[in-house]
This record gives C-alpha cells, structure tokens and sequence, in this order.
C-alpha cells in the first residue's frame, strides 16, 4: 500500500518519521498497537492517517479539552471531517455534532474518556461504523504510572462493548511496567508494540555552579539572540521578575508562570469532561 500520497496530500510530509510507516500499516490492517513514542514524535499521524485512508469513523480518547480542540481544529483547516464533544459546547452545537456522527458526516472524533464510558453514549456508539479506537496518553490506566487517572480504567470495558474494533495505544511515557499493564487494562489482542528512541541529538543537559543567577541568565540569553527556549522556574524570585527584565530591554520575553498555572487549574476543573 502506498502510504506516500496520502501523506502529502492530507498533512504536507514528504516522509514518515521512524516507526511510523509500520504502526500505520498494522492499523490499517486491523490489528491492536501498543506505541511508546517520545513527545514531537509524530503519534497522532499514526492514527489520523488510517482514519483517512479507510471508511468508519476513528475515537480518539483525549484527557484534555485543550488538546482537543488544537487537534480538531488543525485537522478541519486541512479539510478533514473531525469533531469533539464536551462540555464547553452549548446544547445547540452539541446537538449538531450528533447529529453529524449519526449521519456518517466524521472521520475523527475525539472524546473524554469518562465521556465516551457512560452508558448512553457507548449506546448511540453502536449504531456508528467505529473503524478505530485510539487511547492517547495511555498510560493514565496505569496504577503505577506517574499520572493515573481513575476514569481511564474504565477503558478496559471497550473491549466487552466494542469488541470487534481494534484499539491503539499511544504514550510517551511508560516503563516496562507500566506498558505490561496497559496492555493487560485495554485487552489488547496480540498487540504489535513498537517503542521508539527517545535520544534527541539536538538536547543537551549541563550543569553549571550558580552565582549571580540573575546576570549568568542574562549573560545565557544575550548570547543567543536568534535561540528560543524556556526557563523554567518553581517559585518566583529576583531573578525571574518581569520588571526587571524589562529594565535591560531583552525583547522578546514572555512571563507565562500566571498562565501556566491557570492551565493547570483549568486541567483539574475539566480535563475530566
């Protein structure tokens, strides 16, 4: 099968990154997947290409409304039939979009996973030609992972209510351990599990003695004027204060700490939506 026009035509790549070209090529044949990948990797094209390539409709299990919405949003600017239900639609949208899946009119759909296991939803579920389950941040089902979240063990009731569809697992982080257990909590049948280098050649970590932290970072980002990069920080101190910066006129700053930790809070009140 060739997988290359595809892939130019619907995301604009002229090739695959590593492992992808395989994992898209057992989906398309049906089979389960298990796929550690690192963050920047390339796992959502393993299972938006297939939902592209075949007829029915592919769910998307999604923890985040955010990453929801940037996801759909990106596939429809590329004319691709995708849609999301939670609870920031209104009841007319929502309605909407209903109707859309019970006519066939989606390829994508992404869902909460608490969403997508209550019982009148897994009900109009079976009335769609579901050709795919993809489980993102997989490793949420695990106990002893880093990030459990209760709902996603509801996951592993798919199979008995779906049980023709095959599922991909996807995660960017999950030990041995952790991965032994998805594979278990989902009932993945004979999974082809493909886990990909995390070396990044283009990260370094190195270690400096501080002293005067405050003009060792100014010293740090004067001589990289054309580098982007993050300085990440737990508690605000002298050295991370907006004013002060602004005083050296550094261009280009932004002070995201308020921002991010609203992001957080606004995970907690609806990343379970």
């Amino acid at each position: 099968m060739d997988l290359a026009l595809p892939l130019k035509k619907h995301f604009g790549h002229d090739q695959f990154r590593p492992l992808q070209r395989e994992i898209i090529h057992d989906a398309l044949a049906g089979r389960d997947v298990f796929v550690l990948m690192p963050t920047g990797g390339g796992k959502s094209l393993c299972f938006q290409l297939p939902a592209l390539m075949r007829e029915g409709l592919t769910i998307v299990v999604s923890p985040l409304i955010s990453l929801m919405k940037d996801q759909v949003d990106a596939l429809q600017t590329s004319g691709i039939a995708a849609t999301y239900l939670n609870s920031t639609l209104d009841r007319h949208e929502a309605t909407a979009r209903w109707r859309g899946l019970h006519r066939g009119e989606y390829r994508m759909l992404y869902v909460a996973p608490e969403r997508l296991m209550l019982e009148t939803f897994l009900e109009r579920a079976l009335n769609w030609n579901i050709a795919q389950i993809a489980i993102d941040e997989a490793h949420c089902i695990s106990e002893w992972g880093h990030d459990f979240r209760r709902e996603y063990r509801e996951l592993k009731k798919l199979r008995k209510h779906l049980p023709e569809v095959p599922i991909m697992a996807l995660t960017a982080t999950a030990t041995e351990r952790v991965r032994i257990d998805i594979i278990q909590q989902l009932h993945l049948r004979e999974p082809r599990c493909y886990v990909a280098s995390f070396n990044r050649p283009n990260l370094t970590y190195r270690v400096v003695p501080k002293s005067a932290p405050y003009e060792q970072l100014l010293a740090f980002i004067r001589s990289r004027p054309n580098d982007s990069g993050i300085r990440w920080h737990q508690r605000e101190t002298v050295s991370c204060r907006p004013n002060r910066w602004r005083a050296h006129k550094t261009p280009g700053l932004i002070f995201a700490r308020r921002r991010l930790r609203d992001h957080r809070n606004h995970r907690v009140r609806n990343g379970d939506q």
